[in-house]
């Protein structure tokens, strides 16, 4: 039993060394061609794991699994504390078309794309689309970390990659639920699932960060002023883990939470003289979170499964970096008359939509399940997660600077 133990523990220490060593490295090579770090940390991954075998970690494993969820809470906890509730009011109309109808005709769009590329039942096409129809949090909002562009564009493309994982995921298992049963699925128990965990995260974000923020910041009351870090990392996993175990969505949830903690001096509770203790540490543990998600994400990459599907995996995601989601931007940001947007913003919003985290633990979970077609659903969310962050991430800060979305270009013309 004791070096059963210690193996485990000597595992996960050479593990972390490894994904330390190999994210250090693959950060200073980004900054130097001034990329995203995210696309270098899954291409050190995908060298690390299939090139020479030092990674092997199972999608399925609880460190894995673990590091995704705590990751991803931490990361799009610290995305809604960046975002300003002015400006989000501002652009809430797209925010929501995008999270909701955009999701749908994503899904309906790629959906029949895979329906026809690979020969299989709608169900099965639904889900695969499902699956990757969402934007994903955890690699957007540390671009726009390393690339500054235009506030509200940040603003509403942040905010529904955490809105939007919601809808995603709910379709997933409404489709799941609709396969298992072998029954049609019921538009009325998807819409209301939809309402209750949507809802149900906002609330769960909302009660939580309110109640430790009111402990960290009020003038009387604050007796964890002195430790507002560990506060704030607490809020952002209570926030997440109350949301998981009653059934609503702990990402919505987290990301409310971020958004209240960040806005709290609209609430009569100030942290400013906290403010650059907090940014300093976030700034460092969001590095290594990422780090730690997208290399043993690249780590997973099966291109036994992609050489198999590839030619039909990679037209998928063609039509829903192509169709699907200027399809779904036009839809959403042409009826906002309020944020007026411009075409140039509107083609930014179109081409930054990476997909990670949540479409490889949502397909990771379909493959331990054993549902039918799980190898093409896996070979279309691997393909869309190299495609969109190796070529849209890396491209990110050049389309900026194409489309005039770039804030230092801007002062520096100044």
């Amino acid at each position: 039993m004791e070096n059963s133990t210690t193996d485990t523990i000597h595992h996960l220490l050479i593990l972390l060394l490894i994904i330390l060593g190999a994210g250090m490295t693959a950060g200073i090579i980004a900054g130097k061609l001034r990329l995203p770090d995210v696309a270098l940390f899954i291409g050190a991954g995908m060298l690390l794991g299939q090139g020479v075998h030092w990674i092997n970690e199972s999608s399925a494993s609880l460190t894995n699994q673990l590091i995704l969820s705590v990751g991803s809470a931490i990361i799009l906890f610290d995305g809604g504390r960046n975002i300003r509730l002015h400006g989000l009011k501002k652009v809430g109309l797209t925010v929501g078309l995008l999270s909701v109808p955009g999701v749908l005709i994503t899904v309906a769009i790629v959906g029949a794309a895979i329906r026809y590329l690979f020969d299989i039942d709608w169900m099965y096409a639904l889900l695969a689309a499902a699956i990757i129809a969402s934007t994903d949090p955890a690699s957007i909002i540390p671009v726009f970390r390393q690339v500054r562009i235009r506030e509200r564009v940040r603003e509403t493309v942040e905010s529904e990659s955490a809105f939007n994982d919601a809808t995603g995921s709910i379709i997933t298992f409404a489709l799941l639920g609709a396969i298992t049963a072998g029954s049609e699925l019921a538009a009325g128990t998807l819409m209301w699932d939809f309402v209750r965990t949507a809802v149900g995260g906002i609330v769960v974000g909302l009660v939580v960060s309110f109640v430790i923020v009111y402990f960290v910041a009020h003038l009387r009351y604050g007796v964890l002023r002195d430790f507002s870090t560990i506060a704030m990392i607490g809020t952002a996993l209570a926030a997440y883990l109350i949301g998981d175990l009653l059934h609503v969505s702990g990402f919505m949830a987290t990301f409310v939470a971020g958004l209240i903690w960040g806005n709290s001096e609209r609430f009569g509770l100030s942290m400013k003289e906290k403010e650059a203790e907090m940014a300093h540490f976030t700034d460092n543990i969001t590095v290594l979170l990422r780090m730690l998600i997208f290399i043993l994400l690249g780590s997973q990459v099966d291109f036994s499964l992609l050489a198999e599907y590839w030619w039909q995996s990679l037209l998928a995601v063609i039509v829903l970096m192509l169709i699907a989601r200027p399809a779904s931007v036009f839809a959403s940001a042409l009826p906002d008359r309020v944020s007026k947007w411009s075409l140039r913003e509107m083609l930014f919003m179109v081409w930054v939509r990476e997909t990670g985290v949540i479409p490889a633990a949502l397909s990771g979970m379909i493959a331990g399940m054993g549902v039918k077609h799980a190898d093409i659903i896996a070979s279309v969310t691997f393909m869309a997660i190299m495609l969109t962050i190796l070529l849209q991430a890396s491209t990110t800060g050049w389309m900026a600077k194409k489309l005039g979305m770039d804030l230092d270009a801007e002062i520096g013309k100044q």
